[in-house]
């Protein structure tokens, strides 16, 4: 839920509050933010992880994927994070001035005893659009991410499980996918379970959960196929929608 920098104050976001009360009811691990809501997060975690995230742009800006610093690991400390997590496009003409700044925190970070989560997409002018040359590109971020000194990473998912298996072997480390455009509850959920198939340890999702008409339920399904290892009908019927015959 960092979104409120990209995109401002939409959907979701604007009650801050009911959307992390309602996240967390639903299983949600941890919620992410930038560091200047926190006081509005930690009240309604309900006992979740609380991550900063600590850098950005704007949809608005001359380029979204330049982004920028936006805290520290100490200021994320002193806001009450249990982790941290960075953003970097390999691939993209800002890839190098990230690295450097990727590298900082995770140095930082580890002073400090506190987890880094990488967000380490494949985004620019020779990265593979599809399939397995897409896979082979997003397995060269999350492995950069590890080289790099993070503990976790999240990344596109590939589009299948086939393929996304080339991404999970590129790095030792757990891989958690973005949620991606916005489908239907079904997608989502195949999505996901493709994803852990494949084996990702789960799932780092913005607008198809925070956006969605009833953020505690598609939270409750997502975890129970991560949790529960359920399937995507199965755990669409479990937490309450209606399933096609």
């Amino acid at each position: 839920m960092d979104h409120g920098i990209t995109l401002g104050a939409v959907t979701g976001l604007v009650d801050l509050e009911a959307t992390v009360d309602a996240v967390t009811h639903g299983g949600a691990d941890a919620v992410l933010t930038q560091r200047g809501v926190a006081d509005r997060v930690h009240p309604n975690t309900n006992g979740a992880g609380y991550i900063v995230h600590l850098n950005g742009s704007t949809s608005i800006g001359p380029d979204e994927n330049d982004k920028r610093p936006t805290g520290s690991v100490e200021d994320a400390i002193r806001a009450g994070a249990d982790a941290v997590s960075f953003h970097i496009n390999v691939g993209s003409e800002h890839e190098p001035d990230q690295i450097t700044q990727l590298a900082e925190v995770t140095s930082e970070a580890a002073r400090y005893g506190i987890p880094v989560l990488a967000m380490a997409y494949a985004r620019g002018h020779d990265v593979r659009e599809q399939g397995e040359g897409f896979a082979e590109d997003l397995g060269h971020a999350v492995r950069l991410a590890e080289e790099l000194d993070a503990d976790v990473v999240k990344t596109a998912y590939s589009g299948s499980a086939e393929t996304f298996e080339r991404v999970v072997e590129s790095t030792s480390l757990p891989v958690v996918i973005a949620g991606g455009s916005k489908g239907t509850d079904r997608e989502t959920l195949e999505m996901v379970r493709g994803a852990v198939n494949a084996g990702a340890a789960g799932v780092s999702m913005g607008r198809s959960i925070f956006q969605h008409d009833d953020p505690e339920a598609i939270t409750r399904a997502v975890a129970a196929v991560i949790h529960e290892d359920a399937g995507a009908e199965e755990a669409l019927r479990d937490a309450g929608f209606a399933v096609e015959a």
